[in-house]
């Protein structure tokens, strides 16, 4: 049987017309080759956020189903415009909305969950020797309502038709050459890597590589989904994302990631009985806003209120302020936009103790204050100042040596670490 591909192509790939033709000739070259292939398309270039925009003149809170209306048509303008190329190309293609392709998802509106791809349209296209393009980032609902996926959810979308289609591989297409182990714009000599775990890429998207989405990776891990992040400018190899008995080594620290998209949310006089956690936190999920990392002070007898710190994605800091408000039960409920997140990352750290020395260490040495601290047995994460944020990436790369060699003024290379 042919090989069967899915190519995604991010927003920045099909910005244009001219970048919507180059993807189309490089989705006709594969089908040229014998594969079939079915191509995941985001919206263009900064549509999603024009339409976000859009939305917010009209509402101070849009209801979230007619966002999803909204959102939903980005997608679906770059699928048709691609299909129209490729047909000028002398090749069939056909463009399916979520719903059209079998895309099943929960009730969540703007950042619903895949149930079920139900592929049996995409599947009849492609014996047709069509190619299918699919509009990311979307579906329909249990309830028959369009919902969308959350931002970067065009990468979930492929890796479920890539799953469900038992394809060979997942192609992401984006404006990087693959995924790097710190930010090229914070880190000018970082380094791409040319093979990552699921694990640790599920670390570095949950602690700020924005390259793939989380929930992408978790698929892609679940259902044992090959994927090969590579830029969609050029023909080189980009980074190979698969299990952790594929790769070939495991480095004590494989990358050093950041975010600064997320804010710190602090309870005060929370109540010192059984089960108040369980209360706060069942409340969050309730809301669907996810809490990343948590930290608790316990009531010294009886003196000092209990108070609980956590952090949320900043989109969710309004929801989780408004949920803990309507409990009525506290002293306060406080919110610091201010923060950032710095992480280590590396599937060596399981067996090489000293890591979390050295990066307290490290930051200690640049007079960075650690605000809240988390750890995995392959990740340490650290909340700081926002504006510190930059000097603590650069510092960890260079401690854990993570930065390619860098031509001198002699003209010879020299590693940038010592």
């Amino acid at each position: 049987m042919s090989e069967t591909i899915v190519m995604k192509f991010g927003g920045t790939s099909v910005a244009d017309g001219e970048r919507i033709k180059n993807a189309a000739r490089r989705i006709v070259a594969a089908h040229e080759k014998g594969a079939r292939v079915v191509a995941v398309l985001s919206a263009q270039g900064k549509t999603t956020d024009q339409l976000v925009a859009a939305a917010n003149e009209i509402s101070d809170r849009p209801d979230p189903r007619e966002m999803d209306m909204l959102l939903s048509t980005g997608e679906r303008i770059s699928c048709a415009l691609a299909a129209m190329a490729i047909h000028d190309m002398g090749q069939q293609a056909i463009s399916l909305t979520g719903s059209q392709a079998g895309i099943l998802t929960d009730t969540s509106h703007t950042k619903a969950r895949i149930v079920e791809v139900r592929a049996d349209r995409i599947e009849e296209a492609l014996n047709e020797d069509k190619i299918v393009l699919v509009a990311g980032f979307q579906g329909v609902s249990t309830n028959r309502d369009v919902t969308t996926l959350g931002r970067g959810g065009s990468d979930t979308t492929a890796v479920a038709v890539a799953a469900a289609l038992k394809a060979d591989v997942c192609e992401i297409y984006t404006d990087v050459d693959g995924v790097f182990n710190a930010d090229p714009r914070i880190v000018p000599n970082a380094r791409m890597l040319p093979m990552v775990s699921f694990e640790e890429m599920l670390e570095m998207s949950a602690s700020g590589a924005g390259v793939l989405q989380l929930r992408s990776i978790e698929y892609a891990r679940n259902h044992g989904v090959p994927i090969h992040c590579r830029s969609s400018f050029h023909d080189r190899t980009g980074t190979l994302v698969v299990s952790e008995e594929q790769t070939l080594e495991h480095a004590l620290v494989t990358a050093v990631t950041h975010a600064t998209d997320e804010a710190r949310v602090t309870v005060r006089g929370v109540p010192d009985r059984p089960g108040v956690a369980g209360e706060i936190f069942t409340k969050l999920a309730e809301a669907n806003i996810n809490v990343d990392m948590i930290l608790q002070n316990e009531p010294e007898g009886g003196e000092h209120p209990a108070e609980l710190s956590f952090t949320v994605p900043r989109d969710d800091l309004t929801g989780a302020l408004d949920t803990l408000n309507a409990i009525d039960e506290f002293d306060a409920v406080e919110s610091n936009t201010e923060i950032g997140k710095v992480s280590v990352i590396g599937a060596g750290m399981r067996s090489h103790p000293g890591v979390a020395a050295k990066v307290f260490t490290v930051l200690g040495e640049q007079g960075i204050n650690l605000e809240m601290i988390s750890t995995s047995p392959i990740k340490i994460s650290c909340v700081i100042a926002a504006d510190r944020v930059p000097d603590a990436v650069k510092a960890l790369h260079e401690a854990f040596d993570l930065g390619v060699a860098v031509e001198d003024a002699t003209g010879d290379f020299r590693p940038v670490a010592p």
